[in-house]
Protein backbone atom coordinates (compact mmCIF):
# COMPACT_ATOMS: atom_id res chain seq x y z
CA UNK A 1 0.00 0.00 0.00
CA UNK A 2 1.04 3.51 -0.40
CA UNK A 3 -0.84 5.99 0.45
CA UNK A 4 -2.65 5.20 3.54
CA UNK A 5 -4.66 7.65 6.31
CA UNK A 6 -5.77 6.00 9.39
CA UNK A 7 -8.54 7.60 11.74
CA UNK A 8 -6.92 11.12 10.94
CA UNK A 9 -8.37 14.32 11.95
CA UNK A 10 -7.64 16.85 9.98
CA UNK A 11 -7.66 20.67 10.23
CA UNK A 12 -5.98 23.73 11.95
CA UNK A 13 -7.41 24.83 15.44
CA UNK A 14 -10.56 22.84 14.27
CA UNK A 15 -11.45 19.91 12.60
CA UNK A 16 -12.27 20.15 9.07
CA UNK A 17 -12.42 16.20 8.11
CA UNK A 18 -13.15 13.55 11.31
CA UNK A 19 -11.74 10.40 11.13
CA UNK A 20 -10.58 10.19 7.91
CA UNK A 21 -9.84 6.43 6.68
CA UNK A 22 -8.69 6.06 3.01
CA UNK A 23 -5.84 4.34 0.83
CA UNK A 24 -4.50 4.51 -2.94
CA UNK A 25 -2.06 2.50 -4.34
CA UNK A 26 0.57 2.74 -7.13
CA UNK A 27 -1.86 2.89 -10.28
CA UNK A 28 -5.11 4.77 -8.92
CA UNK A 29 -6.16 7.61 -10.50
CA UNK A 30 -8.00 9.40 -7.49
CA UNK A 31 -10.47 12.26 -7.47
CA UNK A 32 -10.53 14.44 -5.14
CA UNK A 33 -13.58 16.75 -4.51
CA UNK A 34 -16.65 18.45 -2.34
CA UNK A 35 -17.34 22.34 -2.16
CA UNK A 36 -14.73 25.19 -1.22
CA UNK A 37 -13.67 25.56 2.66
CA UNK A 38 -14.44 21.49 3.24
CA UNK A 39 -11.02 21.16 3.82
CA UNK A 40 -9.47 19.49 0.27
CA UNK A 41 -6.90 21.74 0.16
CA UNK A 42 -5.69 21.55 3.99
CA UNK A 43 -5.71 17.27 3.54
CA UNK A 44 -3.40 17.57 0.66
CA UNK A 45 -1.40 20.15 2.89
CA UNK A 46 -1.96 17.08 5.37
CA UNK A 47 -0.29 14.86 3.30
CA UNK A 48 2.65 16.48 2.20
CA UNK A 49 2.70 17.17 6.13
CA UNK A 50 2.74 20.89 5.48
CA UNK A 51 -0.24 20.64 8.38
CA UNK A 52 0.02 18.26 11.09
CA UNK A 53 -2.78 16.36 11.59
CA UNK A 54 -4.86 16.91 14.89
CA UNK A 55 -5.10 12.97 15.19
CA UNK A 56 -4.41 9.82 13.50
CA UNK A 57 -1.66 9.33 11.03
CA UNK A 58 -0.83 9.09 7.39
CA UNK A 59 1.42 7.00 5.97
CA UNK A 60 3.65 6.67 2.24
CA UNK A 61 5.10 3.20 1.38
CA UNK A 62 4.04 2.35 4.75
CA UNK A 63 6.14 5.27 6.78
CA UNK A 64 4.88 8.45 8.60
CA UNK A 65 4.77 11.56 6.51
CA UNK A 66 5.90 13.21 10.05
CA UNK A 67 8.98 11.49 10.23
CA UNK A 68 10.00 11.93 6.71
CA UNK A 69 12.39 14.35 5.62
CA UNK A 70 11.92 17.52 3.25
CA UNK A 71 13.94 15.97 0.31
CA UNK A 72 12.15 12.44 0.93
CA UNK A 73 8.94 13.89 0.56
CA UNK A 74 9.65 15.29 -2.57
CA UNK A 75 10.92 12.31 -3.59
CA UNK A 76 7.93 11.03 -2.94
CA UNK A 77 4.96 13.27 -4.02
CA UNK A 78 5.46 15.86 -6.66
CA UNK A 79 2.90 18.84 -5.84
CA UNK A 80 1.33 21.06 -8.29
CA UNK A 81 -1.05 23.79 -6.22
CA UNK A 82 -3.53 25.94 -7.84
CA UNK A 83 -1.98 29.49 -7.03
CA UNK A 84 2.35 29.08 -7.44
CA UNK A 85 5.12 31.46 -7.82
CA UNK A 86 5.77 32.15 -10.85
CA UNK A 87 9.34 32.55 -11.71
CA UNK A 88 9.65 35.81 -13.90
CA UNK A 89 12.86 35.35 -15.65
CA UNK A 90 12.41 31.28 -16.96
CA UNK A 91 11.23 29.65 -19.78
CA UNK A 92 9.04 26.74 -20.21
CA UNK A 93 11.41 24.61 -20.60
CA UNK A 94 13.44 26.01 -17.16
CA UNK A 95 10.37 25.40 -15.30
CA UNK A 96 9.80 21.56 -16.35
CA UNK A 97 13.52 20.92 -15.85
CA UNK A 98 13.39 22.31 -12.29
CA UNK A 99 11.69 19.08 -11.45
CA UNK A 100 14.69 17.35 -12.05
CA UNK A 101 17.04 19.15 -9.52
CA UNK A 102 15.44 17.48 -6.71
CA UNK A 103 18.27 14.71 -7.61
CA UNK A 104 21.17 17.20 -8.52
CA UNK A 105 22.97 20.47 -7.03
CA UNK A 106 21.42 23.31 -9.28
CA UNK A 107 24.67 24.08 -10.15
CA UNK A 108 24.76 20.68 -12.18
CA UNK A 109 24.19 20.41 -15.23
CA UNK A 110 21.43 17.73 -16.36
CA UNK A 111 22.23 14.51 -18.00
CA UNK A 112 21.49 13.86 -21.94
CA UNK A 113 18.65 11.43 -20.76
CA UNK A 114 17.27 14.23 -18.45
CA UNK A 115 16.95 16.53 -21.18
CA UNK A 116 15.43 14.30 -23.54
CA UNK A 117 13.08 13.63 -20.83
CA UNK A 118 12.28 16.98 -20.37
CA UNK A 119 11.32 17.22 -24.07
CA UNK A 120 9.19 14.57 -24.27
CA UNK A 121 7.20 15.46 -21.59
CA UNK A 122 7.20 18.89 -23.50
CA UNK A 123 5.64 17.56 -26.51
CA UNK A 124 3.37 15.14 -24.41
CA UNK A 125 1.35 18.75 -23.01
CA UNK A 126 1.39 19.95 -26.63
CA UNK A 127 3.68 22.68 -25.46
CA UNK A 128 6.59 22.96 -27.82
CA UNK A 129 5.70 25.74 -29.90
CA UNK A 130 5.91 27.64 -26.15
CA UNK A 131 9.18 25.51 -25.32
CA UNK A 132 11.67 29.23 -25.48
CA UNK A 133 8.95 31.17 -24.26
CA UNK A 134 9.05 33.23 -20.72
CA UNK A 135 6.40 32.14 -17.84
CA UNK A 136 5.12 35.79 -17.68
CA UNK A 137 4.21 35.93 -21.48
CA UNK A 138 1.43 31.97 -21.29
CA UNK A 139 -1.90 32.00 -21.18
CA UNK A 140 -3.33 30.71 -17.58
CA UNK A 141 -3.66 27.49 -19.20
CA UNK A 142 -0.60 26.89 -20.82
CA UNK A 143 0.84 28.08 -17.04
CA UNK A 144 -0.65 25.52 -15.22
CA UNK A 145 0.56 23.03 -18.12
CA UNK A 146 3.74 23.87 -17.55
CA UNK A 147 3.44 23.50 -13.67
CA UNK A 148 2.00 19.97 -14.43
CA UNK A 149 4.74 19.13 -16.63
CA UNK A 150 7.64 20.36 -13.83
CA UNK A 151 5.79 17.56 -11.13
CA UNK A 152 5.82 14.69 -14.19
CA UNK A 153 9.49 15.83 -14.66
CA UNK A 154 10.45 14.93 -10.95
CA UNK A 155 9.55 11.03 -11.65
CA UNK A 156 7.66 10.69 -8.00
CA UNK A 157 5.92 7.73 -7.60
CA UNK A 158 2.89 9.59 -6.09
CA UNK A 159 1.85 13.48 -7.80
CA UNK A 160 -0.59 15.19 -6.23
CA UNK A 161 -2.65 18.25 -8.39
CA UNK A 162 -4.70 20.97 -6.45
CA UNK A 163 -7.06 21.81 -9.00
CA UNK A 164 -4.83 21.27 -12.07
CA UNK A 165 -7.74 21.94 -14.76
CA UNK A 166 -9.45 25.38 -13.58
CA UNK A 167 -7.84 27.87 -15.87
CA UNK A 168 -7.72 25.20 -18.93
CA UNK A 169 -10.32 24.57 -21.95
CA UNK A 170 -11.68 21.44 -22.79
CA UNK A 171 -8.78 20.52 -24.88
CA UNK A 172 -6.21 21.31 -22.62
CA UNK A 173 -8.34 19.40 -20.13
CA UNK A 174 -8.18 16.41 -21.61
CA UNK A 175 -4.86 16.72 -22.62
CA UNK A 176 -3.79 16.99 -18.92
CA UNK A 177 -6.18 14.09 -17.62
CA UNK A 178 -5.04 11.69 -20.44
CA UNK A 179 -1.53 12.26 -19.61
CA UNK A 180 -1.62 11.86 -15.67
CA UNK A 181 -4.35 8.70 -16.29
CA UNK A 182 -1.23 7.70 -18.85
CA UNK A 183 1.43 8.03 -16.25
CA UNK A 184 -0.72 5.84 -13.69
CA UNK A 185 -1.20 2.52 -15.65
CA UNK A 186 2.13 2.95 -17.88
CA UNK A 187 4.32 4.14 -15.29
CA UNK A 188 2.54 2.96 -12.48
CA UNK A 189 2.30 6.71 -10.28
CA UNK A 190 -0.15 7.24 -7.75
CA UNK A 191 -2.25 10.34 -9.20
CA UNK A 192 -4.46 11.94 -6.83
CA UNK A 193 -6.09 15.33 -8.32
CA UNK A 194 -9.20 17.59 -6.94
CA UNK A 195 -11.65 19.67 -8.52
CA UNK A 196 -15.01 20.68 -8.31
CA UNK A 197 -16.31 18.90 -11.67
CA UNK A 198 -17.40 15.31 -10.46
CA UNK A 199 -17.96 14.18 -14.07
CA UNK A 200 -13.91 14.29 -14.24
CA UNK A 201 -14.30 10.97 -12.61
CA UNK A 202 -16.18 9.20 -14.80
CA UNK A 203 -13.87 9.49 -17.63
CA UNK A 204 -10.49 9.71 -16.06
CA UNK A 205 -10.40 8.43 -12.15
CA UNK A 206 -10.19 5.09 -10.60
CA UNK A 207 -11.67 6.27 -6.85
CA UNK A 208 -13.32 9.17 -5.87
CA UNK A 209 -12.41 10.57 -2.26
CA UNK A 210 -15.44 12.79 -1.27
CA UNK A 211 -15.75 15.87 1.43
CA UNK A 212 -19.20 15.96 2.49
CA UNK A 213 -20.33 17.30 5.99
CA UNK A 214 -16.82 16.59 7.77
CA UNK A 215 -15.97 13.15 6.58
CA UNK A 216 -14.35 11.42 3.67
CA UNK A 217 -16.59 9.07 1.68
CA UNK A 218 -13.65 6.59 -0.40
CA UNK A 219 -14.61 3.89 -2.88
CA UNK A 220 -14.95 2.84 -6.98
CA UNK A 221 -16.26 5.75 -8.87
CA UNK A 222 -19.37 4.52 -9.89
CA UNK A 223 -19.98 3.17 -5.99
CA UNK A 224 -19.80 6.65 -4.71
CA UNK A 225 -21.52 8.89 -7.25
CA UNK A 226 -24.93 6.57 -7.29
CA UNK A 227 -24.15 6.45 -2.84
CA UNK A 228 -24.63 10.30 -3.52
CA UNK A 229 -27.37 11.75 -5.36
CA UNK A 230 -26.19 15.78 -5.50
CA UNK A 231 -22.93 14.29 -7.22
CA UNK A 232 -25.13 13.33 -10.49
CA UNK A 233 -27.95 15.43 -9.91
CA UNK A 234 -29.28 17.67 -12.86
CA UNK A 235 -28.90 21.07 -10.60
CA UNK A 236 -25.76 22.64 -11.46
CA UNK A 237 -26.49 25.48 -10.87
CA UNK A 238 -29.34 27.37 -8.79
CA UNK A 239 -30.16 30.73 -10.42
CA UNK A 240 -33.42 31.22 -8.78
CA UNK A 241 -34.96 29.90 -5.47
CA UNK A 242 -38.42 30.10 -6.55
CA UNK A 243 -38.18 27.13 -8.93
CA UNK A 244 -39.24 24.10 -7.82
CA UNK A 245 -37.54 21.11 -10.48
CA UNK A 246 -39.83 18.53 -12.73
CA UNK A 247 -39.43 15.17 -12.28
CA UNK A 248 -36.98 14.37 -15.43
CA UNK A 249 -36.21 10.89 -16.91
CA UNK A 250 -34.11 11.36 -19.82
CA UNK A 251 -30.09 10.59 -20.40
CA UNK A 252 -28.13 12.88 -18.37
CA UNK A 253 -26.88 15.43 -20.91
CA UNK A 254 -31.06 15.95 -22.19
CA UNK A 255 -31.79 16.51 -18.28
CA UNK A 256 -29.07 19.01 -17.52
CA UNK A 257 -30.21 20.96 -20.77
CA UNK A 258 -33.87 20.76 -19.79
CA UNK A 259 -33.07 21.62 -15.98
CA UNK A 260 -31.64 24.34 -17.60
CA UNK A 261 -34.08 25.65 -19.96
CA UNK A 262 -37.09 25.24 -17.30
CA UNK A 263 -34.89 27.17 -14.48
CA UNK A 264 -34.46 30.01 -17.07
CA UNK A 265 -37.77 30.70 -17.75
CA UNK A 266 -39.34 29.46 -15.18
CA UNK A 267 -39.49 31.08 -11.62
CA UNK A 268 -42.73 28.81 -10.23
CA UNK A 269 -43.22 25.21 -8.92
CA UNK A 270 -43.10 22.64 -11.93
CA UNK A 271 -43.22 19.47 -9.38
CA UNK A 272 -46.27 18.65 -10.08
CA UNK A 273 -44.97 17.87 -14.22
CA UNK A 274 -43.45 14.74 -15.12
CA UNK A 275 -40.60 14.81 -18.16
CA UNK A 276 -39.80 11.51 -20.34
CA UNK A 277 -37.56 11.71 -23.24
CA UNK A 278 -38.76 8.76 -25.92
CA UNK A 279 -37.82 8.23 -29.51
CA UNK A 280 -36.47 12.06 -29.98
CA UNK A 281 -39.94 13.79 -28.55
CA UNK A 282 -40.26 14.82 -25.18
CA UNK A 283 -43.38 13.70 -23.56
CA UNK A 284 -44.77 15.95 -20.59
CA UNK A 285 -47.53 14.48 -18.32
CA UNK A 286 -49.58 16.35 -15.46
CA UNK A 287 -52.36 14.12 -14.05
CA UNK A 288 -54.51 13.38 -17.03
CA UNK A 289 -52.58 15.70 -19.38
CA UNK A 290 -50.54 14.73 -21.89
CA UNK A 291 -48.13 16.51 -24.33
CA UNK A 292 -45.36 15.66 -26.57
CA UNK A 293 -42.88 18.05 -27.82
CA UNK A 294 -40.32 17.59 -30.40
CA UNK A 295 -38.27 21.19 -29.55
CA UNK A 296 -37.36 22.76 -26.31
CA UNK A 297 -39.26 25.84 -28.08
CA UNK A 298 -42.55 23.82 -27.77
CA UNK A 299 -41.67 22.99 -23.95
CA UNK A 300 -41.90 26.57 -22.91
CA UNK A 301 -45.01 27.44 -25.02
CA UNK A 302 -46.98 24.18 -23.82
CA UNK A 303 -45.53 25.37 -20.17
CA UNK A 304 -46.19 28.96 -20.63
CA UNK A 305 -49.96 27.74 -22.02
CA UNK A 306 -50.66 25.30 -18.86
CA UNK A 307 -52.88 27.09 -16.20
Amino acid sequence: MHLQIKQANIGYDTTLISNANADLKLGDVCLLIGNNGVGKTTLIKSILHQIPLLRGEILINNKNVKKLTVQEIAENIAIVFSKSVVPQHYTVEDLISLGKYIYYPFYFELKKEDREEVSHIIKELDLNSYKHTLLKNLSDGNLQKAFIGRAITQNAPVIILDEPTTHLDEKNKIIILTTLRKLAKEQNKLILFSSHDWRLAKEFADKIWYVKDKQLHTGIVEDILLQHEELTNVSLFEINQNFIAPHITAPQVYKEMLYSLLQKNFQKDLSSLNFEFQNNFWIITKDSWQQQCESFEEIINSIKNLH
